[in-house]
């Protein structure tokens, strides 16, 4: 039994299941899309698909991300204790698990229509491909960007039976917030990532990564602007974003002595930014 209680910790750890931040940033912007493409409260079987979608695929996600690191993980302070670092699950075991949570998504994928089904594609792709890209590229963080962003194009695919131009702008508004703070989290690695030879954006934008991290908030809320314009949405969205801004505020605060811990604390405050907006979406459509 304990042998089985300790298989059971080790899947909850690979999956982060004990740190559902990743689900939340992952489940908000859905949340906004599942919305405006709805134009109001979304269909309750829809709202379960994508609200499960979201935590299999972010759960499939953590699985194969530490199966791409196993070799590297640990050689890095805060990720030595993984599962398939310590041994806890073997890597056969990670893959096994990884396969049935891509296949359960797909189950529930497989309930909408033809359309979203093809769009799943780019997304079980998006998702698998991401942990590599650290080997290949600077920017894994825009590969993240789009993988975290796909349920939104989804979400109006299933909805609307079209891609309209305000989800390309949620689409580009999402990506470009995922860098911002995915860049923020790499800041917490980067000392250890220049050691072992990963790459991110941290690295890339060395000294210049606080402006661009500002640059790149500054063009998400230009982008949620545009879309509330589009939309005319009135005050409680525009003060959602008024909100966002202050969080931003906080946030490059939290980052300005570039310490780990906050750089980590900042990162985990977007958690608020993401519901924030979705509290502001949801108020213009009662």
């Amino acid at each position: 039994m304990s042998e089985l209680r300790k298989k059971l910790t080790a899947i909850k750890h690979i999956t982060r299941m004990d740190k559902p931040i990743g689900t939340y940033l992952l489940l908000w912007p859905t949340y906004w899309a599942l919305w405006i493409a709805a134009d109001g409260w979304p269909p309750l079987s829809l709202l379960l698909v994508f609200s499960l979608g979201v935590f299999l695929m972010r759960s499939a996600g953590c699985i194969i991300n530490d199966f791409a690191d196993r070799k590297i993980d640990g050689a890095v302070e805060r990720t030595k204790n993984r599962p398939l670092v310590t041994g806890a699950l073997s890597s056969s075991e990670a893959l096994q698990l990884f396969a049935t949570f891509l296949l359960l998504a797909f189950a529930l994928v497989l309930t909408l229509s033809a359309y979203t089904i093809m769009l799943s594609v780019v997304a079980a792709l998006l998702a698998a491909s991401y942990p590599f890209m650290k080997r290949i590229t600077h920017f894994p963080q825009l590969v993240l960007g789009a993988a975290f962003s796909w349920g939104m194009i989804m979400a109006f695919a299933e909805q609307q039976g079209q891609i309209p131009t305000v989800a390309w702008l949620l689409f580009s508004a999402n990506l470009l917030w995922t860098v911002a703070y995915d860049t923020m989290y790499a800041m917490v690695d980067r000392e250890d990532d220049e050691k072992i030879g990963v790459k991110s954006t941290a690295i890339i934008f060395a000294h210049h990564d606080k402006r661009i991290i500002l640059f790149l908030q500054l063009m998400t809320l230009a982008l949620l602007f545009t879309v509330g314009e589009m939309l005319a949405f009135g005050w409680p969205y525009q003060l959602a974003l008024v909100i966002a801004a202050g969080l931003f505020s906080y946030q490059q605060i939290l980052i300005a002595q570039r310490h780990r811990d906050r750089c980590f604390q900042a990162f985990l405050n977007n958690h608020y930014v993401g519901l924030v907006v979705f509290l502001g979406i949801t108020v213009e459509y009662l």
